[in-house]
């Protein structure tokens, strides 16, 4: 059976600049929604972390009132996915080669560890290099960062893509002492950003790398990537 690989943040608070601590976690609608999709199309997934730590769910992923009126069923998806896979792969020892695709959702916690992660670098570089399917959703795209080569070069540089947009993040209230913005800083590295309505489904494929902006660009974004992958 082929797999795809899920690769989680590790980390439960983001400090922001004010020196306060904002919880976060993984964001289950992110995380269930590609699950669900990839495995109903035949595929076995895999979950990774920074030392195979399980991030804890965003609390705000299960409110209806911010995650809308499916996020219970989410939140029961994404619990029983990890519940029954167990402990996560660790991401240092983690082989791309063993995955047709990797998906990166989000929750804020990619801009507090995936962002400068050296091994998700790595196997970033490895998959791009292999031609393997690279999906990232809302903050999932800040760990897209992490692949950075030793002259500093930004492995996405000049690649269409979407993400979380200021916009959205002023919105949902978290702009303000944020360390950084991640549409702000994906522009400054070099990638040819767009966002569409705030939090209404946005996708973008750009060759292998398939992004989606917000929470509801989940399941789109995964379904892009399922007919890519059958092609």
């Amino acid at each position: 059976m082929s797999k795809v690989l899920i690769v989680m943040s590790a980390a439960n608070t983001w400090e922001r600049t004010d020196g306060s601590s904002y919880p976060t976690g993984y964001w289950a609608e992110e995380l269930a929604a590609p699950h669900e999709k990839f495995v109903a199309a035949g595929y076995g997934v895999d979950f990774a972390s920074p030392g195979g730590v399980l991030q804890e769910l965003d609390k705000h992923s299960a409110d209806p009132a911010l995650a809308g009126p499916d996020c219970a069923r989410y939140v029961a998806h994404a619990e029983k996915a990890l519940r029954e896979f167990g402990p996560l792969l660790k991401l240092d020892e983690v082989s791309i080669d063993d995955y047709v695709a990797v998906v990166l959702p989000g929750g804020h916690g990619p801009v507090v560890d995936l962002f400068q992660d050296a091994d998700l670098g790595r196997l970033l570089f490895a998959a791009d290099a292999a031609g393997k399917l690279i999906g990232a959703v809302c903050h999932g795209p800040a760990a897209l960062l992490s692949a950075v080569d030793e002259d500093g070069k930004w492995l996405f540089a000049g690649r269409e893509l979407t993400a979380f947009t200021d916009e959205e993040e002023q919105i949902f209230g978290t702009a303000e002492g944020a360390p950084w913005l991640l549409a702000s800083r994906l522009r400054e590295m070099g990638a040819k950003h767009s966002g569409g309505t705030a939090y209404e489904a946005f996708t973008i494929q750009d060759g292998n790398l398939f992004t989606g902006q917000n929470p509801a660009s989940s399941a789109p974004m995964a379904d892009a990537m399922v007919a890519a992958l059958g092609k």
